[in-house]
C-alpha cells in the first residue's frame, strides 16, 4: 500500500469515526435506559478522541508527506468493557426490553467488526512500526467496543443467562 492510499485510508477513518459518534451520541439521548446512556456516551466519547487523534496526525502526515515523528501515538485505553457491569451494579431491575436500543447495538456491531478489519488491514499492509502499532491499538479497540457491544446485546435479550456468566456462580449448588 502506498503513501497515498494510506493516507487516504487514514481520511475514510476520520469520516467513519464522526459517524459512528453521532449514531452513538443520537442513541445515548434517544434510548431510556441507563445501561444503554452509559455504554452509548461512552463510546462515542471514545470515538471522538479517536478521530482527534486521526486528524492531527492526517493534518501532520498531508503537510511532510511522510508518518510523522511527533504525533502522540497513543489513544486513551477503552472503558466500554467496564461500564456495563458499573451501570448494572447501581440499578436493582431487569432492563426494559427496548427494540429500538437492540437494533442500535446490532447496527453499531455491525460498524464496529468493520472498524476492526479497516485498522486491521491498515496494520497489516504498512511496513513501519510506529504504523504498525498505532493500527492496531485502534484495531483493538475497536474490538473491545464491539464484544462490549456483544456483552450488552446479552444483557438485554437474556439478562438471567448474562447474570449466570457474569457473576460466575457455579451451578453445582458450592
Amino acid at each position: 500500500m502506498g503513501e497515498n492510499e494510506r493516507l487516504n485510508a487514514v481520511q475514510v477513518a476520520l469520516g467513519n469515526e464522526m459517524r459512528e459518534r453521532e449514531f452513538y451520541l443520537k442513541h445515548a439521548q434517544r434510548t431510556r435506559s441507563q445501561v444503554g446512556k452509559a455504554m452509548f456516551g461512552q463510546i462515542a466519547d471514545e470515538e471522538l478522541e479517536h478521530y482527534e487523534r486521526l486528524k492531527e496526525l492526517h493534518e501532520r502526515w498531508e503537510k511532510r508527506e511522510k508518518w510523522p515523528e511527533t504525533v502522540p501515538l497513543r489513544v486513551k485505553d477503552t472503558i466500554v468493557k467496564d461500564v456495563l457491569k458499573d451501570v448494572v451494579a447501581r440499578v436493582d431491575e431487569t432492563p426494559e426490553k427496548d427494540d429500538d436500543d437492540l437494533q442500535a447495538i446490532r447496527t453499531a456491531l455491525e460498524f464496529e467488526a468493520k472498524g476492526v478489519a479497516h485498522y486491521a488491514k491498515l496494520r497489516d499492509d504498512v511496513s513501519d512500526p510506529r504504523e504498525k502499532e498505532f493500527f492496531d491499538l485502534l484495531s483493538k479497540i475497536e474490538q473491545e467496543h464491539y464484544s462490549s457491544l456483544k456483552d450488552t446485546e446479552e444483557y438485554l435479550t437474556d439478562p438471567a443467562s448474562w447474570y449466570t456468566k457474569t457473576e460466575h456462580h457455579g451451578l453445582d449448588g458450592a
